[in-house]
């Protein structure tokens, strides 16, 4: 018997929803972005991002639904992002899918939305079940997660300061590239020498695993200053290209030693900037040398989508999780949590 999962997903600027079945197959898999709304404010504006969910979101459901072939008796069960991430957004998603299962009579699961980034994994590798280390990067989380089982997670390394992504997008902004930086900075680097300027790589001694972006965006915006100061012009390319190397790079050697450490044999990748093309070349060339499997998801499952929170809501609900209709947002919501 088969079990069918409704997933919801809101955290921030996407408003999407999916059916996944048995946490592998993807039936639909709709999202509504919100970017061309926020591009000329630099960033996410949340009043907005809320706002517009409060409009797309009964539509993007029914889409799902409808694209899946399925009716409410084929769902088993109603997955939703509840943290963490923007807390009116959030709430826009969790209402509905409250509303959703005491009128449909479904169970109710709550979902953490890193742990959806994690589990996007499983939709394109049927060959891939923890134990695993994961390394999750995007506009506001770079985590290292151990992943012990389907539901049980151990965080080994976080950002001190500014996220991977985060640290992306402020770089772009300051060298005229504008939102959003990931892919903007990832497509000019293609043009650049990344070795033309010696940007800062952190380590923490104390933290191994450990991340810190915010001297190196300080390096790049000190770069850029001194420039304009001494009326040099600025190689846009590169130095997109040089200040990616310096993100890949320690994003690349936390992540194999960490995998190493734990005696882990493969090695996920997930989250918004898990699209990055060099990040990708780089984590496959280090995992190939250090003989561990390498795994990543399809671009379209590294942003935020509704799939991934599926397949993470059929394993809790496998698990024997269910939340009551006193479900809350949690805007800081910590991984692990129940």
């Amino acid at each position: 018997m088969s079990t069918r999962i409704l997933a919801i997903e809101s955290s921030c600027d996407e408003t999407a929803a999916a059916i996944v079945t048995d946490g592998r197959k993807v039936q639909s898999n709709i999202i509504y972005s919100q970017i061309d709304l926020h591009k000329e404010f630099g960033g996410v504006v949340p009043e907005i991002a809320s706002r517009k969910h409060v409009e797309k979101i009964n539509q993007v459901i029914q889409a799902a639904i409808e694209e899946a072939g399925v009716s409410w008796d084929d769902i088993d069960a109603v997955a939703v992002t509840y943290g963490p991430g923007l807390v009116g957004a959030l709430l826009v998603g969790v209402s509905v899918a409250k509303a959703l299962a005491y009128a449909k009579k479904k169970p109710l699961i709550g979902v953490h939305h890193i742990e959806g980034h994690i589990a996007a994994n499983y939709i394109e590798h049927e060959d891939l079940k923890p134990p695993f280390m994961c390394m999750v990067a995007s506009g506001g989380h770079s985590h290292l997660v151990y992943v012990k089982d389907y539901n049980q997670f151990e965080i080994v390394g976080r950002t001190r300061d500014d996220a991977a992504g985060e640290a992306f997008d402020k770089v772009a902004r300051a060298i005229g590239l504008g939102y959003p930086g990931g892919p903007k900075i990832d497509k000019l680097a293609k043009e650049g020498n990344k070795e033309a300027i010696v940007f800062p790589r952190a380590f923490m001694e104390d933290a191994p695993y450990d991340f810190s972006f915010s001297g190196l965006k300080s390096a790049v915006l000190n770069y850029l200053n001194g420039c304009d100061m001494k009326g040099i012009e600025v190689n846009k390319a590169d130095v997109a290209a040089s200040f990616q190397q310096a993100v890949v790079d320690v994003l690349t050697d936390n992540s194999v030693r960490a995998a190493k450490d734990y005696g882990c044999t493969k090695l996920a990748l997930a989250g918004g900037v898990a699209s990055n093309t060099s990040l990708r070349e780089n984590l496959k060339q280090a995992c190939d040398k250090a003989g561990i499997d390498f795994y990543f998801p399809s671009p379209i499952y590294c942003t935020d989508n509704a799939a991934m929170i599926g397949v993470a809501g059929y394993h809790e609900y496998m698990c024997g999780t269910r939340h009551g209709l006193d479900l809350n947002a949690v805007p800081n919501l910590k991984i692990g949590e129940r």
